[in-house]
């Protein structure tokens, strides 16, 4: 297997702490807070000394649901942490202080001291990521925190969050991806995987925090998980979905995606805000899920005009991201470039549902994803299909996508091979491939 790669700095100083990031062995079978809580402690909790957090967990769409819940906080006049993963070019968009991505002294220092006194605990990459980002959050004076979920929730390095540490949790869009370890035999679990999934994602639920969830999307298994879950952990559940079916809210893309946002509250108190800029049907949930999120709670107000505001100010890279000009964007001079790091079958239907008709798909995927996830719901419209590696990681090879599909060394050579026609191209396949095209095209993410 190649090893992984945590990033490159051009600063000495970070690059040094990534180099002792890289060396870090990943915990395998190791399943617990007790490593993440023992680092925090020695370094004087400061995950206790954090202004309100919004903690969001899912499958797909949790970093878009940050993105409109940081967007939308930051229209009111708030300064706003975030902690996002993964990082798509730099290390440093995984720390947002006070609106700003983390400058690289900071991030020195901060990953130092965490590495320092971890080393004998042997934490985890995301582990020392985490408690970095709460490290620095509580050195820089700001209004609220938004922290993403890496991965699943129970056991995530994120939940040693505690009740009085939170404004609101939330739940986005659930799928089957990390099978691996979400789905890994347990005691005392759901057994049916959707119901395993939602059992994991709902672990962030805590007593009297608002859970605020897409409900009704859902299947039946994985509602009634989240439902025990929150009942058991004494967690104030609101789920999408019409009122008079037990929902507390709900949204809708309304004219089609030509009008606005409709949100309405149970009881028919109703508004509606602006369309989100962000691209796909899906980012209609995404939004009324932050919305909901934030009208839960009360230790941030937000008005509608701010949120109004925020849902049109998101920005998520690598997310239905139509490229601009730059050098790779130049090798296809005539045809729309968009770009996705989707990799599971719930990101293959958004894709699907966005591009109507027929398109040229450049994938990359690393070992472990389904290879058919993206292809599958684009059955009949894929022109031409051809297989990149993904750097730094094992991938599929070009085999894995079927008989169609065919190889190139790298994005550049795909793009030079497409046909010059009007379809347009599609990047996918994998997050860690999306940030190797941002730089490629030199579009950093800020």
């Amino acid at each position: 297997m190649k090893p992984l790669d945590f990033g490159r700095s051009d600063d000495p100083r970070v690059q040094a702490q990534l180099d002792r990031l890289s060396a870090l062995s990943v915990p395998q079978g190791r399943l617990g807070l007790a490593t993440i809580r023992a680092l925090l402690d020695r370094l004087g909790n400061p995950h206790r000394q954090l202004p309100p957090v919004f903690h969001v967990a899912g499958t797909n769409g949790k970093g878009s649901t940050c993105a409109f819940l940081r967007a939308c906080l930051e229209a009111q006049g708030y300064r706003v942490h975030v902690t996002t993963s993964p990082h798509l070019v730099r290390y440093n968009e995984r720390i947002r202080l006070a609106g700003e991505l983390i400058c690289d002294a900071m991030l020195a220092e901060v990953l130092a001291e965490v590495l320092n006194a971890g080393e004998d605990l042997g934490p985890s990459f995301f582990e020392v990521t985490i408690a970095a980002a709460f490290l620095a959050f509580s050195r820089v004076p700001a209004d609220a925190c938004v922290v993403e979920v890496g991965m699943g929730g129970r056991f995530d390095a994120t939940n040693v969050l505690e009740p009085e540490a939170l404004a609101a949790c939330g739940i986005a869009a659930l799928g089957l991806d990390h099978e691996r370890f979400l789905l890994a035999p347990e005691e005392g679990v759901p057994t049916e995987p959707m119901a395993r999934i939602a059992f994991e994602k709902a672990g962030i639920a805590k007593l009297v925090v608002p859970l605020v969830t897409m409900g009704e999307r859902y299947p039946p298994e994985a509602q009634a998980a989240i439902r025990a879950v929150a009942e058991k952990a004494g967690a104030l559940l609101f789920p999408l979905g019409a009122g008079d079916a037990g929902g507390d809210w709900y949204c809708d893309d309304y004219n089609a995606g030509q009008g606005f946002l409709f949100y309405r509250e149970k009881y028919w108190e109703e508004f509606s805000l602006p369309a989100p800029t962000l691209i796909g049907e899906h980012q209609y949930e995404n939004a009324g899920l932050a919305i909901a999120m934030l009208r839960r709670q009360t230790r941030c107000p937000v008005s509608e005009e701010a949120m109004g505001k925020g849902i049109r100010a998101a920005r998520w890279p690598a997310r239905m991201q139509r490229l601009g000009p730059g050098p790779l964007t130049a090798l296809a001079p005539d045809q729309a470039v968009w770009l996705d790091g989707g990799h599971n079958p719930s990101a293959g239907a958004a894709i699907a549902a966005h591009f109507g008709g027929p398109l040229h798909l450049i994938i990359g995927m690393i070992e472990g994803k389904d290879p058919r996830a993206i292809i599958d719901p684009l059955a009949g419209r894929i022109r031409s299909l051809t297989a990149v590696p993904v750097p730094s990681h094992d991938c599929h090879p070009a085999s894995a996508f079927g008989p169609d599909a065919r190889a190139a060394a790298d994005v550049e050579a795909a793009l030079l091979n497409i046909p010059g026609d009007d379809y347009p191209i599609l990047i996918a396949g994998s997050l860690y491939l999306a940030g190797e095209v941002l730089r490629l095209n030199d579009e950093l993410p800020d």
